[in-house]
C-alpha cells in the first residue's frame, strides 16, 4: 500500500513541487494539502495520512502547535511529522521536536532525499542523524531546561545501562559507535534502545535525545 502523505506549507508554488516529487513514487501518495496549522488539523482528521510534511512557520497556527496537536495523546490518527525548515538550525525545529514530530529537513534538500525522509518516519523511524539532533539542542541550549532540576521519576525506570545507552544516543553516537564504546554487539544496543523508547513511552531516537537533554541526564555542550 501506498504511503499516504499530507502536503503543509502555506506557499502553494513549494506544494506543488512538493507533489510533483512524491506523485512520481509508486509507493507514495499525497492525500491532499493544506495552507496553515489548523487547514492541516481539519486534513488530517479528514484523511488520515502516514506522513505529515510540515513547514514550521505558517499563519493562523504555525507548525509546532499543529504538530503538537497531531501526535499528542488526543490524537486522531497514526499520522506522523517530518517538518521543513529553511534553515537547518531554525530554533523552532527544536520545539517541533519536543512536540513530537519525527525529524526535520531542509527545504532546499534534494528530491531523493525528501522522499527518501518520507519513508523513513512512515516505517516508525526517526529522520534525522542523532548528531544533528545535538547540533540543534547545544545550539538553542537557552530554550532547556539547566539540569538542577529533579530527575522525571520516569528516569529511574531505566537499568544502569540503559541510561548509558541513553546518554550516548544524546550526545550523537550511532548505534555502532555505541557497541564499540560499551563493548557489546550492535544488536544488544538495539535492544536496549528499544527498551528504552518503550519504558519512557518515546517515539524514536530524537525524542530519547530530547529527553535526554530536558531531564538534566545530558547537558547542552558536554561531551
Amino acid at each position: 500500500m501506498a504511503i499516504r502523505v499530507l502536503l503543509v506549507d502555506d506557499q502553494p508554488l513549494l506544494r506543488t513541487g512538493f507533489r510533483m516529487i512524491l506523485e512520481a513514487e509508486q509507493d507514495l501518495a499525497v492525500v491532499g494539502e493544506a495552507g496553515d496549522g489548523l487547514q492541516a488539523l481539519e486534513q488530517v482528521r479528514a484523511l488520515q495520512p502516514d506522513v505529515v510534511l510540515m513547514d514550521i512557520r505558517m499563519p493562523r497556527m504555525d507548525g509546532v502547535e499543529a504538530t503538537r496537536q497531531i501526535t499528542g495523546p488526543a490524537k486522531d490518527g497514526p499520522a506522523k511529522v517530518l517538518v521543513l525548515t529553511t534553515f537547518d538550525l531554525d530554533e523552532y525545529v527544536v520545539e517541533a521536536l519536543r512536540a513530537g514530530a519525527s525529524g526535520f529537513l531542509l527545504k532546499d534538500a534534494p528530491a531523493h532525499e525528501l522522499v527518501q525522509a518520507i519513508r523513513v518516519v512512515a516505517a516508525g523511524e526517526a529522520m534525522l542523524a542523532p548528531s544533528i539532533t545535538r547540533r540543534l539542542l547545544d545550539k538553542y541550549a537557552g530554550h532547556l531546561p539547566s539540569g538542577e532540576e529533579s530527575v522525571p521519576n520516569t528516569l529511574h525506570t531505566l537499568t544502569e545501562r540503559e541510561v548509558e545507552v541513553l546518554k550516548l544516543v544524546a550526545r550523537g553516537l550511532s548505534n555502532a559507535e555505541i557497541a564499540a564504546d560499551l563493548f557489546v554487539s550492535e544488536t544488544t544496543v538495539k535492544t536496549h534502545v528499544g527498551h528504552v523508547l518503550t519504558k519512557l513511552g518515546l517515539r524514536d531516537r530524537v525524542q530519547a535525545a530530547v529527553y535526554a537533554y530536558e531531564s538534566g541526564l545530558v547537558r547542552p555542550g558536554a561531551q
